[in-house]
């Protein structure tokens, strides 16, 4: 600069008037033009200035983030003063990305970096993004982890940046040690909590996290003391003493466990809906003491915050199922000390109920397709009617057993009228493809290769009526199936259901020969006693079956070239299940009973009854917010079934039982196809082996499982599966049963349902009778709901 250059300084201040600036240089520059700087500078040529404006334009330029140093000079140029700022540019961030995440979430690690690619690199947001990663790896319990940026020039100026990461090992909590505990043992608070110290032999590893202890801390220990009457209980601090070197860790929570709380007087104010003796009936602490009795003086029940808690939201539950949706329940707790010292807790529920809300009006909003009449079909509400929230869970539950919309639906709105006393409710529903056309190659079950043509309809005309077509041909089979459904005939409350069938078989195991049936059947359903989900079914059905060719043992027992299957039935369901395809809750029973033969003609004579239970209970939802229908549904199911042949089925050993496997007779997984006999395991038995001694008149099975519908078209579980063939209904025996275990995977693709099960059969046994327990791998097809 030479010597001659003065620096602006605090000696300029002293003076009386600066000479103003004759003009202004800029030195540095590559990318940002000459313009913008004295732009952002804002100083102007001509102008007299002194040092603080010199200051305020060097913040500016900095605050416009293209810079990584600026300084200003004072030249001198042919006596004329010259004030130049000389910049260095920061490098612009062509690309940054993060290398060496592998045990944490990288959308998470890159979450906490604030880099804008294309624009001038922020050395201050570089840092913070470092700091940031590195206190995810903290939090997650990686204290070992360390984290460096590394930048790269690139030959167009442009640089990149790549945050290089060393997680290292996981710190392990080697105890948990628990401070001013008195009542319990460290082992008791500590089995209450999700952080556990590392176990035996690596079972339990002890990982920290801290989102964990932050959940211990604020919910766990709380509840844990607060079910035992301390009430008053509190965390002091919590404290982690790592040992970043060895990788473990002590975690240290200094609690205050305050006094243990009994039960004493309880009182319930302003309720004149529900009687005293009512609500008494949701009061969690057993019968109230009389007065004056030992109890009612010195009380000795512990207060359990738990049960207190769900015990006020029952009562709520309860004003609100019968429309008292604005009253409000304050639960009031008032603490006092026995002279013997004894710390009691009075209750009190102050009810104000105000009056009952009417429905107004039930709007439904998005039905493109769908014909308004049949929403309303499955909406219990009706407007007049008084408010009730169980029944608009059900409403909500049975609109979505439909089928026609898509999952999970918005929840029902419900706003007050003008009135402020009277709701409107609004469901809100979206169409979703219903009807399918699916083609393709198909298996037969012992009938060999072919090819299908499907379609199916299950909202006909908007009306939800159920129209479908089944084609399957090949060299050894034609089948053609007409069905069609109408859930409400002629806008009634009865139901029908007719098919018309033609199928031709020409079975490839060798001993079954040429089947051919045509025929049709007929369905009447009414509801009984005016239930909406129970319903009684009428059935008639008549069958033509012709045999020909097939093994001299099936032509000795099943001879008849025109053989005639005429039936009527009659069959009594109960459907509350919710969340269909793959229920989340309720139950189905079915007991039906089927006439063939005998006064009605034909070649076969028997009575067939049969029973199908199934409960399923909700365990819980992982996410989704608390909505209805929303996040993952945890279930457990029982399923118990049965049936009973008495008489002569003839030629129709078909309608007989078949046990193993999943798609042909009834289901038993873990065995292969017609596996199950009425006289023991058939190591031989496939698709492409069976025979008329694979049948039997009787049958159980059990079936517990649980699972988690990841949505409405995937569904998972763990099944244990239970089940026996008996030759006749006086062999019945549900103790001697097959067993199978395994995991399932359900779809509904476009092509239909499709289902893939993996299951063990613990009672198998080889061609010599010895045990062979193995796995075997079942595809299911078609309709198994």
């Amino acid at each position: 600069m030479g010597a001659a250059v003065p620096r602006w300084g605090v000696a300029q201040e002293a003076e009386v008037q600066a000479p103003p600036v004759d003009s202004l240089a800029v030195d540095g520059l590559q990318r940002v033009t000459r313009q913008q700087v004295i732009q952002a500078a804002g100083i102007v040529p001509g102008q007299a200035i002194n040092y603080r404006d010199v200051q305020r334009a060097l913040g500016a330029l900095y605050r416009t983030g293209q810079f990584d140093d600026v300084r200003a000079e004072q030249r001198e140029v042919d006596g004329k003063l010259v004030l130049a700022f000389v910049v260095t540019e920061r490098p612009v961030l062509e690309r940054w990305g993060v290398r060496g995440v592998r045990r944490l979430n990288e959308k998470d690690v890159r979450d906490r970096v604030r880099l804008l690619e294309g624009r001038p690199l922020d050395r201050i947001g570089l840092e913070r993004g470092r700091f940031a990663i590195d206190s995810l790896y903290h939090l997650r319990g990686f204290y070992a982890a360390r984290v460096e940026v590394l930048t790269t020039p690139q030959p167009n100026g442009t640089v990149r940046v790549v945050y290089d990461i060393d997680e290292g090992a996981r710190i392990a909590i080697s105890q948990v040690r628990i401070e001013g505990n008195e009542r319990f043992r460290d082992r008791q608070v500590v089995e209450a909590m999700q952080t556990r110290p590392e176990g035996f032999l690596w079972l339990r590893k002890g990982d920290y996290d801290e989102k964990k202890v932050e959940q211990d801390v604020r919910d766990k220990l709380p509840t844990f003391y607060g079910d035992r009457g301390h009430i008053d209980f509190q965390v002091l601090r919590d404290t982690l003493m790592p040992d970043s070197a060895a990788g473990k860790a002590v975690l240290r929570i200094d609690v205050e466990e305050g006094p243990r709380y009994v039960v004493g007087d309880f009182a319930i104010i302003g309720n004149r809906r529900f009687s005293t003796d009512e609500l008494l009936t949701l009061y969690p602490f057993g019968p109230l003491p009389a007065p004056g009795s030992k109890e009612a003086l010195h009380p000795t029940r512990p207060f359990n915050r738990t049960e207190w808690d769900a015990a006020v939201e029952k009562v709520r539950e309860q004003y609100a199922n019968n429309g008292y949706i604005y009253s409000r329940l304050e639960a009031e707790e008032s603490r006092r000390v026995l002279e013997d010292g004894t710390h009691v807790l009075d209750l009190k529920w102050v009810i104000r109920e105000g009056a009952p809300a009417i429905i107004n009006k039930i709007e439904i909003v998005g039905n493109d397709v769908t014909h308004e009449r049949v929403i309303r079909e499955a909406i219990v509400l009706l407007p007049g009617q008084v408010f009730n929230r169980s029944l608009l869970i059900r409403s909500y539950q049975n609109v979505g057993n439909l089928g026609f919309f898509q999952q999970p639906m918005p929840p029902p709105d419900v706003q007050p009228t003008e009135n402020g006393q009277d709701v409107n409710i609004t469901f809100r529903v979206e169409e979703r493809r219903t009807g399918n056309i699916n083609f393709g190659a198909s298996v037969g079950q012992g009938t060999g290769l072919g090819g299908f043509i499907g379609l199916e309809e299950p909202n006909l005309f908007g009306r939800g009526k159920r129209g479908r077509l089944q084609w399957q041909f090949g060299a050894n089979i034609q089948d053609f199936n007409l069905t069609y459904s109408d859930p409400a005939i002629a806008e009634s409350r009865i139901s029908g259901t007719a098919s018309v069938f033609d199928s031709r078989f020409r079975f490839i195991v060798g001993n079954l020969g040429r089947r051919r049936t045509t025929g049709y059947s007929l369905q009447l359903g009414f509801p009984f006693l005016g239930s909406r989900y129970t319903r009684f079914f009428v059935s008639h059905g008549v069958s033509v079956d012709r045999l020909t060719e097939g093994s001299e043992e099936f032509q000795a027992t099943f001879r008849c070239a025109q053989c005639t299957r005429v039936a009527v039935g009659a069959s009594l369901l109960r459907d509350t299940r919710v969340g269909l395809p793959f229920a989340t809750g309720g139950q189905f029973t079915n007991v039906s009973f089927e006439n063939v033969g005998g006064p009605l003609g034909g070649t076969a004579d028997y009575r067939k009854v049969d029973f199908d239970t199934r409960f399923y209970a909700p365990l819980g939802q992982l996410g989704g917010g608390g909505a209805f229908g929303s996040g993952i549904q945890l279930v457990l199911g029982f399923t118990a079934k049965s049936g009973f042949v008495f008489g002569n089925a003839g030629p129709f050993f078909t309608q007989l039982y078949s046990l193993g496997g999943v798609q042909f007779g009834v289901p038993l997984r873990g065995y292969p196809e017609f596996s199950i006999r009425p006289d023991g395991f058939d190591p031989r038995a496939s698709l492409s082996f069976a025979d008329p001694a694979a049948f039997g008149k009787a049958y159980a099975v059990f079936t517990v499982e649980a699972g988690a519908r990841l949505s409405q078209q995937f569904y998972v579980s763990a099944f244990f599966d239970a089940g026996n063939n008996y030759r006749e209904p006086r062999m019945f025996n549900p103790t001697r049963l097959y067993r199978g275990a395994g995991f399932g995977i359900a779809v509904v693709s476009p092509l239909g349902p499709i289902g893939v099960d993996l299951g063990y059969g613990f009672d198998r046994v080889d061609a010599q009778g010895r045990p062979n327990p193995s796995w075997q791998l079942h595809f299911r097809l078609g309709n198994f709901f």
